[in-house]
């Protein structure tokens, strides 16, 4: 939805080793890679941050995400609590972190069932895991209760304005500031 509302924001397309899911698109929703592949990859330091989730290794390649950041632009990650620690480390004064958490555990349950994407073994894996994953809240600058998802949006997207207006963020802001006052 972010994506389609700000054309602004780039989405990080992460590589992954797991195997593609119905309807899922190479290079779109994630680049699929050999175990091999990503392993060289990693050795090569091609990624700005890499875990291994479910049994597989997701990362996120640096070339994509590096050439969107000198454009200008906001880059987008979906990653988990172990990428969010690492693109922390690697850039803290530059990421905005948002942790988003169901607003139940049955509603959670529910809603990776209704994605009728995984199978019911992965679903009992994730619910297996949710408490650790979400132990991890405190560590986010943002949390967002997914209650509705139209609100969650509109949370979401206060929190990408507040942070664009942020001093830091305001390239050219003391050059303005300075014109300002010289008219005075």
């Amino acid at each position: 939805m972010l994506l389609e509302a700000d054309p602004e924001v780039t989405l990080s397309i992460s590589a992954t080793t797991r195997p593609r899911r119905p309807g899922e698109i190479d290079g779109r929703h994630y680049h699929f890679v050999t175990q091999e592949e990503f392993d060289r990859r990693r050795r090569n330091g091609d990624f700005l941050e890499w875990a291994k989730v479910f049994g597989h290794y997701y990362g996120t390649p640096r070339t994509p995400v590096e050439k969107a950041l000198a454009q200008g632009r906001d880059v987008l990650f979906d990653v988990d609590w172990q990428g969010a620690k690492q693109l922390r480390k690697k850039a803290p004064d530059d990421l905005v972190s948002v942790f988003v958490l169901p607003p139940s555990i049955p509603e959670l349950r529910r809603r990776l069932r209704s994605r009728a994407q995984d199978s019911n073994k992965v679903i009992a894996a994730r619910m297996a895991k949710a408490a650790g994953e979400m132990s991890h809240w405190r560590e986010y600058d943002y949390v967002i209760i997914n209650r509705d998802l139209d609100q969650a949006f509109a949370e979401l997207r206060a929190i990408l304005a507040s942070e664009r207006l942020r001093r830091k963020r305001q390239p050219g802001l003391a050059a303005f500031v300075r014109k300002l006052q010289a008219k005075l």
